[in-house]
Formats: structure tokens, C-alpha cells, sequence
């Protein structure tokens, strides 16, 4: 008896093995499918708030004929002025001293020149958030010799809880304008992609509102008037605007067009 011959399959050849294609996850496209659309909005919020402190620059100067003379003299109303700034107690925040400097002033005769007096002045920051007591403050402190009050400069804590209100409202805008779109499209949000501060992007940074009063020269007190003899200043504080601005990007359904 013969047996036919047949071909050897290739799963008959122990060295043969089968090949798998193997399988990659396609990659998420970056701007969407038509059945996974994205939208990008932009979340805004502006508040006016009450300022929580205020500040103000004081320049204490001193002027004299010989450098000891003016040093003197600038210790002891620097000092004056510290003690009535610590008066108020609580009332101020922060007190600091910035700047100092003692400087001749020459004049000239011909070729020769000579030092004619010697100025000094010293300059301190002092911070409040009792706005009652500022105004008292700020005229007592006009009241000194040769004393220079500049301010004040209202403002808001780092921390104040006025910043999280703000970036708390840029964001339900955003959900509330990307909601909008999506609508108007027949369609409806499905998920958030990215949520990011503006200009935390490689973008431009949106610059900060300008503090009112910065780069005003300081006003010259009334020198030598009578301690207590001015009113007290009716200061109104200045309310303070807040900015927040992000970026938002949905996904949302297959609009219904």
C-alpha cells in the first residue's frame, strides 16, 4: 500500500512560528475627533474689595555743618519718629527703616572747592491696618522737623482670602462659558483636559494692575509745626481691584449639527 504525499503546512515545521503584528494604543489627537470635539475658553474675574493695610514712607532728614553735627541731629529725630510710630501699638503692622545716607555738599570758589554742610536722612516704612489711627498718625508725623510723609499706599495681604475668590469665580466662568458653547452646538460638556493661570503657558504674563500712588514723589511735611496742633487727616481708603484669568480646555459629545 502507498501513502500520498503531501506539503508540509508551516505549522508543521517546529522552527516555523506565526507572526503577530503587535498592537499600539493609538495616540490621543491633540485637538479632538468629530466625536470627541474640544473647546478651549478663557475664565475671567474682576472684584473691587476694601483694602486690609495701608502704607506709608517717612524721610527723616537732617542738616549740618560738620558731619557729626548732622548725624546727631538725625539720630534724635529718627528716634523721635520711631516713638511715635511705636505709640500706636497694634495699629501698626510692620514698622522698617530702609535707606540712610550722609552726604556732603560742596560748593565752589574758583578751583578750590570745600564741603559747605553735610545732609543725612534716613527712611522708614511704616504699615497699619487700623485706617482710625492712620490719619492721626500720618499728621503727627507731618508735624516733625525737617520730616517727609509720603502715602498711603492701600492694598491687600498676599494672602487675603479676596485672591481665592477671584480665581474661584475665573473658573466657574470658564465652566459656565464652555457650558454655553457646547449648548449652542447641541452638544454637552464631557470632561476638563487642562486648566492653567494665564501666562503660565510660555505666553506673555498679564501684568498687575498698577498700585495707586507709586512714583509719586514724596509731599514735604509742615516742618516745625506744634506737636498735636493739626487735625487729623480724613484719609478714605482706597478700594482695591483683584484680577484672575485662566485658561480652560473641555471635551465635549458629538455636536448635533
Amino acid at each position: 500500500m502507498t501513502h500520498p504525499i503531501t506539503s508540509p503546512t508551516p505549522h508543521d515545521n517546529p522552527h516555523d512560528t506565526p507572526h503577530h503584528t503587535p498592537h499600539h494604543p493609538a495616540a490621543p489627537l491633540p485637538y479632538g475627533t468629530p466625536d470627541t470635539p474640544r473647546l478651549a475658553v478663557r475664565g475671567e474675574a474682576r472684584l473691587e474689595v476694601d483694602p486690609e493695610i495701608a502704607r506709608i514712607f517717612v524721610t527723616v532728614t537732617a542738616r549740618g555743618t560738620d558731619r557729626n553735627t548732622a548725624l546727631t541731629d538725625l539720630t534724635r529725630r529718627n528716634n523721635e519718629a520711631l516713638a511715635l510710630i511705636k505709640s500706636y501699638g497694634p495699629a501698626v503692622e510692620k514698622l522698617e527703616t530702609g535707606a540712610f545716607s550722609i552726604h556732603p555738599q560742596l560748593t565752589y570758589n574758583g578751583r578750590n572747592e570745600r564741603i559747605r554742610a553735610y545732609h543725612g536722612s534716613v527712611t522708614l516704612t511704616a504699615t497699619l491696618d487700623d485706617f482710625t489711627a492712620l490719619g492721626e498718625l500720618t499728621t503727627r508725623l507731618g508735624d516733625l522737623d525737617l520730616t517727609h510723609v509720603a502715602g498711603p499706599w492701600w492694598a491687600l495681604r498676599p494672602d487675603s482670602p479676596a485672591h481665592r475668590t477671584a480665581r474661584t469665580q475665573a473658573v466657574h466662568e470658564a465652566v459656565q462659558r464652555a457650558r454655553e458653547y457646547a449648548e449652542a452646538l447641541g452638544a454637552r460638556l464631557d470632561a476638563i483636559v487642562e486648566l492653567a493661570d494665564l501666562g503660565a503657558e510660555n505666553t506673555a504674563p498679564v501684568a498687575p494692575p498698577a498700585m495707586a500712588g507709586y512714583g509719586a514723589p514724596p509731599a514735604p511735611a509742615n516742618p516745625g509745626g506744634p506737636a498735636g496742633g493739626a487735625p487729623a487727616l480724613d484719609l478714605q481708603p482706597q478700594r482695591q481691584t483683584v484680577y484672575a484669568n485662566i485658561n480652560a480646555r473641555f471635551t465635549m459629545t458629538r455636536p448635533a449639527l
